[in-house]
């Protein structure tokens, strides 16, 4: 399944590049790119192509921290249409249902989620693209950052960072835009804040302004409606970790019948079993590749119950046991 970006999500990687002392467009005609799409912000764009293109420019400029020196330079205003909807939601809380919500017109791969633990909320980011690369998850940390801050301002003290890769040669890139605890190789890749602060009144926020951006929103002819089978993936990915990704668990999710999800789906060409086993095969390579989640780790965040259930699916899917095959893929390259 093709997954879409605006081209506003290459905002700022012409300047990047410059400041590294290379061509930007030549980089962007390698990876099939016009130079020219970059002015025009709200055309779509394959993400596995701008995932390859940020991680084949981070190596050639031996610039590990490429993803997240675009991502500082972010306004707002580089959510687009949906950004004027964003400024003035009541709360930081508010404008981040509102991003969920709208996801599908900045970028049909990202997934946000909060995930409250008492007074602490994890703003936890995950991708819907098998071998989600470093550049990629750091832009879309740093963009989401920028946006917290930019509604925030000196208000905007989170507790950490985290991400599930490894560490780079030089942190300063990554000190100078998270003041905070950041740590690598984790679980996720999200934000630790306080629950309090995403409470705190927005003092921009105008009620008349949001419902005239929410009208503008949702009369843009330019963008398409996410399709019901990609809506589903995204709650699978979701719910998968509670064992709640059920047929019915996801309906329910997407404000739907479980009835009428099935026919939605029917109409789409694809069923249930067919997603979820789907979104299975690809966070099943994605967590055995990362050194640090136990077998019995992945099989919890995939939904199951025991190792050996998780065991004899990955064996009929793949031909071999999980512990197998991660020892014959040790020497393949994973970012």
């Amino acid at each position: 399944m093709v997954t879409m970006v605006r081209a506003a999500a290459l905002t700022h990687f012409s300047d990047v590049m410059r400041e590294l002392g290379c061509d930007p467009d030549k980089a962007l005609r390698q990876a099939g790119l016009r130079p020219a799409l970059l002015r025009e912000q709200d055309q779509l764009i394959d993400v596995a192509i701008v995932a390859r293109l940020l991680e084949d420019a981070a190596q050639s400029t031996g610039c590990e921290s490429l993803g997240l020196r675009m991502a500082r330079h972010r306004q707002l205003s580089s959510f687009g249409a949906v950004s004027l909807l964003l400024q003035h939601q009541p709360t930081l809380r508010h404008a981040l249902d509102t991003l969920v919500a709208h996801m599908h017109l900045v970028n049909e791969s990202l997934l946000i989620h909060l995930e409250d633990a008492g007074d602490i909320v994890i703003l936890r980011e995950d991708f819907v693209l098998h071998g989600a690369m470093r550049q990629s998850v750091e832009l879309a940390m740093g963009v989401l950052w920028r946006m917290c801050e930019a509604l925030l301002r000196e208000r905007w003290r989170p507790q950490g960072v985290s991400f599930s890769h490894a560490p780079p040669a030089d942190l300063s890139e990554h000190r100078r835009m998270f003041r905070c605890r950041i740590t690598f190789g984790a679980e996720f890749n999200g934000i630790a804040c306080r629950a309090a602060d995403l409470d705190e009144p927005n003092p921009l926020a105008d009620p008349a302004l949001a419902r005239y951006a929410l009208r503008l929103v949702e009369a843009m002819p330019a963008h398409r409606a996410a399709s019901v089978g990609h809506q589903a993936r995204r709650v699978i990915y979701l719910l998968l970790p509670s064992g709640n990704a059920t047929c019915a668990g996801v309906a329910q999710g997407m404000g739907r019948s479980l009835r009428t999800l099935q026919r939605e789906l029917d109409r789409e060409g694809l069923s249930f079993s067919e997603l979820l086993t789907e979104v299975r095969h690809e966070l099943a390579l994605r967590y055995l590749h990362h050194p640090h989640y136990s077998v019995g780790q992945v099989a919890a965040m995939l939904g199951y119950a025991s190792h050996s259930a998780f065991t004899r699916w990955f064996a009929a899917q793949f031909g071999c046991a999980p512990e197998a095959w991660r020892s014959r893929a040790q020497g393949l390259p994973h970012a």
